[in-house]
């Protein structure tokens, strides 16, 4: 039999490898096998998240890392479910709205003093970033971005319907003129005005959201109340269900289908995230995908004060971490916290002033199409019960775009449900 001589390298790398600390990271995004390590390259936000983590666990000395990515629709039941059983990765991605129910219970660690041990510096964090990670003083996770609702646009569909001018998209500026516009789209192409995710996950919810603060209204109130069985609320639903009793829109699509169907050119516009700029601008530079002529637009304002939806990622440690094993996820959180230039390359807004205010930053595709989307976005006053009192609301609003029910009954049971939320 032939033995190999192993080289004094790889050695060293046995060596490095058997005595690594192993961090568990678990994340959403979605599943990208071949990945690599060049953040500069990747493209959409699996593969762009996954390099960043690739080129962590291939570059950060002493440090190995085991990615558990999960699919985003049950990923917080698989959270709380792993710390209930004492086994939370050991870093972890997060939703801003999340934090009080996480940090309220003390699953989170607060870093604020770990930070500058790992070399990463909060006041290059804008103001709004650091205010996303923080609860009750603390600092509970390093932010990655901000991310909002726009409106993607196929300008060709646009353009056909005598709804361009200047080289950019008009918008309608009240519901009676995106009822207007969705008529003419229909009038002139055949094809549906909006398409977006009103049968699956909570992209209607925020559509509804987006349209109550643009009233000044909101869903609870800071000292929590509900708010919801208003006419502000009445006027956000109407303004969307009358595309669907005009058969503008299709209230049955759910996130792939109404993502494939802006695809194929069967939509003018397509409400959806930062997150999928760079995936839509790859996909749009295709002879085969029916999108040709892609632009991104600020969620257009309807009502008398602009807001859309947005919230943002942030990654967290778990409070039980201790000595080596901190260290070494703290190491991980300052390596996604330089790279915050190649996450921004989804779409997302990054946080770091030093990368905003960057030549790189200003030149990413379509940034300056929706420059003005991070003064409009809002969000909810902060609740431990926000993912429930979404659940609710997606049900509710589901009710009433697909089986029929009356818009006062579904807000008015809305509202009794999710004040129960907020008086435990």
């Amino acid at each position: 039999m032939k033995h190999a001589l192993l080289t004094a390298a790889a050695v060293a790398t046995l060596a490095t490898s058997a005595f690594a600390q192993e961090i568990t990271l678990g994340r959403f995004f979605g599943a990208c096998e071949d990945a690599g390590t060049d953040t500069t390259a990747s493209v959409g936000e699996a593969c762009i998240i996954q390099s960043i983590i690739n080129a962590a666990d291939a570059e950060i000395d002493g440090v190995s890392i085991n990615t558990l990515p999960t699919d985003w629709g049950n990923y917080y039941d698989q959270i709380k479910a792993a710390y209930a059983g004492g086994t939370p990765p050991d870093v972890h991605v997060m939703h801003r709205h999340r934090i009080p129910e996480f940090a309220g219970i003390g699953a989170l660690a607060e870093i604020s003093d770990d930070l500058e041990s790992v070399g990463i510096d909060p006041n290059d964090w804008s103001e709004n970033a650091l205010a996303a990670v923080s609860y009750n003083g603390g600092i509970y996770g390093v932010p990655m971005d901000f991310h909002a609702n726009l409106w993607h646009v196929n300008m060709d569909i646009m353009a056909e319907a005598g709804l361009v001018a200047d080289g950019k998209p008009v918008l309608p500026s009240s519901p009676e003129e995106l009822l207007e516009h969705a008529q003419k789209v229909k009038e002139a192409t055949g094809k549906d005005y909006l398409a977006a995710d009103f049968a699956q996950f909570p992209i209607g919810v925020r559509l509804v959201l987006a349209l109550m603060w643009q009233q000044n209204a909101n869903i609870f109130t800071d000292d929590g109340t509900a708010t919801i069985n208003n006419d502000a609320a009445k006027n956000a639903v109407t303004a969307i269900t009358q595309l669907f009793d005009a058969g503008l829109a299709n209230p049955r699509l759910n996130y792939a289908d109404s993502q494939q169907a802006f695809l194929n050119g069967e939509a003018a516009i397509l409400v959806n995230g930062t997150w999928v700029v760079d995936f839509y601008t790859a996909e749009a530079a295709k002879s085969e995908v029916g999108l040709d002529n892609y632009y991104v637009a600020d969620f257009p304002t309807l009502f008398e004060t602009g807001a859309t939806w947005a919230d943002s990622h942030m990654w967290a440690i778990p409070s039980t971490l201790e000595g080596d094993k901190k260290m070494a996820a703290l190491k991980v959180l300052a390596f996604i916290n330089d790279h915050n230039i190649d996450w921004a390359r989804t779409g997302h807004m990054a946080v770091c002033t030093s990368v905003v205010e960057s030549d790189a930053y200003k030149s990413l595709p379509h940034r300056d199409e929706y420059a003005g989307t991070a003064a409009i976005a809002r969000d909810t006053p902060p609740s431990e019960r926000y993912g429930a009192i979404q659940d609710v609301l997606n049900r509710e609003l589901q009710a009433i775009w697909l089986t029929g029910k009356s818009v006062d009954d579904a807000l008015s049971d809305a509202e009794i449900e999710v004040q129960d939320l907020l008086d435990r």
